[in-house]
Parts: structure tokens; sequence; C-alpha cells
């Protein structure tokens, strides 16, 4: 059942995360993505085969333990910004930020279906608990994008962020690294899986207790 739920609640998180780059590229004064026709919620622009449905379903059936996945990449074009350094890094953030709201939107959706759901003296029961856990799908996979996408190895999206706040020379160094950013993430997942994802998942935990946790005061 939750595989059903999962996979649209995925698709639409990582979509409205691309937008979301897209929409403040614009803003920053690059319309790449625009001119591309990538600022739309239509999925069919977004879908990548292997990023937004293979991954996540072959994460699921490993029982992985986790569920990641990623659309086709926003192009933007970073000379056409206003101000170089500000844009990439607003850019940069706006799908952790899209994805931090999603979860934050979830989180009071699951609350007022708690809460209605009581007040329906469990008339609602079935349709109620498949839309709470299509809720609770959401923080949780809004989280975890939001967290690993934090992770500074390129071209994930803290990257750019911690490039600028590096030394030039450093810089450059660091960001030549982006070409070999998914073997680099591989090799993490392979050979240091329990303290990598100790780390990403430990803010995920803590935010999906504190969403319980307001969840649970509308009991």
């Amino acid at each position: 059942m939750d595989i059903l739920l999962l996979i649209p609640v995925l698709l639409v998180s990582i979509i409205v995360h691309e937008v979301a780059h897209a929409w403040v590229a614009l803003r920053e004064g690059d319309d790449t993505a625009y001119m591309l026709g990538r600022i739309t919620l239509n999925p069919l622009p977004h879908i990548d085969l292997i990023g937004s449905i293979l991954v996540p379903l072959g994460l699921y059936f490993m029982n992985a333990g986790f569920l990641f996945g990623w659309a086709k990449p926003v192009p933007v074009n970073p000379r056409k910004y206003h101000d170089y350094r500000r844009g990439d890094i607003r850019v940069s953030l706006a799908g952790i930020a899209a994805n931090l709201i999603l979860a934050t939107g979830f989180t009071l959706l699951a609350a007022l279906l708690v809460k209605t759901a009581q007040l329906s003296g469990g008339a609602l029961a079935g349709p109620m608990d498949v839309a709470v856990r299509i809720a609770e799908l959401g923080i949780l996979i809004n989280l975890i994008l939001a967290f690993f996408n934090l992770v500074p190895i390129p071209p994930l999206d803290g990257s750019h962020v911690l490039y600028h706040l590096l030394p030039t020379r450093i810089g450059v160094a660091y960001r030549r690294l982006g070409r070999y950013g998914m073997l680099v993430l591989l090799a993490v997942f392979f050979l240091f899986p329990g303290p990598f994802f100790s780390i990403v998942l430990a803010p995920v935990r803590f935010c999906m207790g504190a969403a319980q946790d307001f969840i649970d005061l509308w009991l």
C-alpha cells in the first residue's frame, strides 16, 4: 500500500524542489529554465526515468531503509544572475527551502486530518487513515530531500553554499570535484553507509519527532 502512496508524494516533492530552483533563478535574472518551460508543476518536463522512478522503486523493494530520488536538474546560467554570489546561493537553497515548506505544510495537514477524524467519531476512519499516511510520507520525504541536498558534496545544493565560503583557489578545486560528485556519493553510500546515513538522517529523525509531537497535540 505504501508504495502506491509514496511514489506520487515523492514525485510532487522533487518537482516542487526543481520548480523552486527555476523560479528563484528567474527572479535572480536567469530566464534559462523559464524559456525551457521548467517553471511548471506539470510532471512531464521534470521526470527523469532513472531518478524519479527506477531509483525510488529499487530502494523501496531493496528495503534500503530510506527513499530518495531526483528530477531532471533545472538548467541555469549563473552569468545572467544580477549578483553571481548571491544568486548562486539563493537558487541553490531554493529547493531545500521548498522541501522544508512542504514538510511544514504536510505537518499542518496531518494535524487537521487527525482532528477531523477525531470529530467524525470514526465515521471516516478508512479514508482518513490513508490521508494521514500520505501526509506522514510527505513530511518524511521532504525532510530527507532537504537535509540530503544540504550535504556539501558537488553537485548537491549544499556544495554551492560551501563553495562561496572557501578561499578562491580552494573553492575552484572543490567545484571541479563536481565532475566526480556522483561517483563520490556512490562511494560513500557503499563504503560508509552507516556513518553517512546516521549524519544525514539525524536531523530528519529530530524534525519527524517534532512534527509527530505537534500532530499528537490534536488527538
